[in-house]
């Protein structure tokens, strides 16, 4: 995660950090690395945790709560009935998670702004990264996967994912090690049949035949050539980058190929001399 942090320069000086905590294994350990990071980085940086009660059948924030007190950072707990307004706007059997995600993120925005954070950190980790490429790749026709970080569209803060390279598989040891007070979801996390399920499947019969399938498909996510995709936009502005960014390489003495004779031929052009 530090590597991550300095690579794609997620934490600035000065930055304040809102650390999004839903009470899944990845924001339990996304808040618990930051804390130890922000203390070695040669900067000043801090923390703000902020979990969200979305109001959710059954939900008890209690252990989450206790466990928050004990960390040596500052915290708020919202409450908003998103639940509802997801479970009444939508069909039965319809996904839960675009809507409930874009509830989620306006009410983590204003809280953002209030507090005067910088920057909102979220638990995305390299599977996500991955899963979500998979399903753009298969059922949107385009090339997206998740970003290390990114400026929202209105300007106000960075959104950073330092956990973008970390392997879920390794969270998950670590959040079992740490004991982190697991919340269950009962919104997205109570489907069946989800796309990215479905992509999570996938990606596991593949690690079956190559058992570095995640390692390097997120290698290529950072290893893209431009030139060989479809896209001219992406071609022509690859085009005009900068000398320095990644030059050409030098061209090199033509090789000499072995030379078949015609088997058969027309020609209704005149042959090139070589």
């Amino acid at each position: 995660m530090g590597a991550s942090c300095q690579r794609f320069q997620l934490l600035r000086p000065g930055d304040r950090v809102m650390v999004a905590v839903s009470g899944g294994k990845d924001s339990y350990t996304l808040l618990h690395l930051l804390t130890k990071l922000v203390k070695r980085v040669p900067f000043e940086v801090s923390l703000v945790a902020v979990h969200l009660d979305q109001k959710q059948p059954g939900y008890d924030g209690t252990k989450l709560e206790a466990w928050l007190e004990a960390q040596e950072v500052d915290y708020e707990i919202l409450a908003e009935d998103t639940y509802s307004v997801v479970t009444e706007k939508l069909d039965e059997g319809a996904t839960y998670c675009s809507l409930c995600s874009r509830l989620r993120r306006g009410i983590l925005y204003t809280a953002a702004e209030r507090l005067g954070c910088t920057a909102i950190a979220l638990g995305h980790h390299r599977d996500d990264s991955l899963e979500t490429f998979l399903m753009n790749l298969m059922y949107e026709g385009r090339l997206q996967a998740m970003p290390a970080g990114y400026r929202t569209n209105d300007g106000r803060f960075r959104v950073i994912r330092p956990l973008i390279e970390c392997a879920e598989a390794e969270i998950a040891e670590l959040a079992e090690l740490e004991g982190f007070p697991i919340l269950p979801c009962n919104l997205c996390g109570s489907q069946d049949g989800l796309k990215r399920d479905a992509m999570t499947k996938l990606l596991n019969q593949l690690e079956e035949s190559n058992p570095s399938v995640r390692h390097i498909m997120l290698a290529a996510l950072g290893n893209v050539r431009p030139t060989h995709l479809l896209d001219r936009d992406v071609a022509e502005a690859w085009a005009e980058r900068p000398e320095d960014l990644r030059p050409d390489a030098p061209a090199r003495p033509a090789e000499k190929h072995a030379a078949a004779e015609p088997k058969r031929a027309r020609h209704r052009l005149p042959l090139v001399e070589s």
